[in-house]
């Protein structure tokens, strides 16, 4: 069986219903980006991001995978399929992906603060600021924000190695480090990209399909089924 990799986006999950931080001038759901998804913002005003964190959970308790995330899944039926995100949410699962890499973190997850040990499922309920780890240090979203590294990044880097075919999909490849990922693919990789924008050049072979997630899934689909 041929091994498929999926990297995905914030574009995937926009047809959802969730914004991407990127929507408008540094704001994500009106808050600046510095302000939230920053190691910084959490150390000025980590009550701030703890209110941000609950509100984007209990935004992804109510959305529902869309079409993309659903073809995603069905792809299982004919490759061996991994999918590299850099969404937090967890619609990729709940199509029925079962082997996901979240390089970001998971919003349904909280951790300590102290080095992210004590990892705990929350589900969607909210965090109370305040509330303590195992260990005893505070507890926090368990997020990779700007100014942190991105520990699952070379475990992706690993598996997009030996991948056949690798699809891109709403991603502008601007946020580093993991849009050096296509560089990963081997040279018999067929790469596709979906992004209804125009994204960067990259020096590889790229199919582009300019169409928004569900669309570009349909047509690969069609192509690769």
């Amino acid at each position: 069986m041929k091994k498929l990799v999926v990297l995905s986006g914030a574009g995937v999950s926009a047809e959802s219903g969730i914004k991407t931080f990127r929507d408008s001038d540094g704001l994500w759901e009106n808050y600046n980006v510095e302000e939230v998804a920053s190691i910084d913002g959490w150390y000025r005003n980590p009550e701030l991001m703890v209110q941000f964190y609950n509100e984007r959970r209990r935004q992804l308790a109510t959305t529902e995978p869309n079409e993309a995330h659903q073809i995603i899944g069905e792809l299982e039926q004919y490759y061996e399929v991994v999918v590299v995100t850099q969404n937090v949410d967890n619609l990729h699962e709940r199509a029925g992906s079962s082997h996901v890499i979240h390089l970001h973190g998971e919003l349904t997850k909280v951790c300590s603060e102290n080095g992210k040990k004590c990892v705990e499922e929350i589900g969607y309920r909210d965090l109370r600021y305040g509330e303590k780890a195992a260990d005893g240090h505070f507890l926090r979203p368990f997020i990779v924000w700007f100014g942190e590294d991105v520990p699952l990044l070379s475990r992706a880097a690993k598996e997009i190695e030996s991948a056949d075919i690798l699809i891109i999909i709403g991603t502008s490849l601007n946020v580093y480090p993991a849009a050096s990922l296509i560089y990963s693919a081997p040279v018999h990789c067929s790469i596709y990209l979906v992004d209804p924008n125009e994204v960067q050049p990259v020096a590889r072979q790229v199919e582009f399909i300019k169409e928004p997630a569900t669309v570009g899934m349909r047509i690969l689909k069609d192509k690769l089924t």
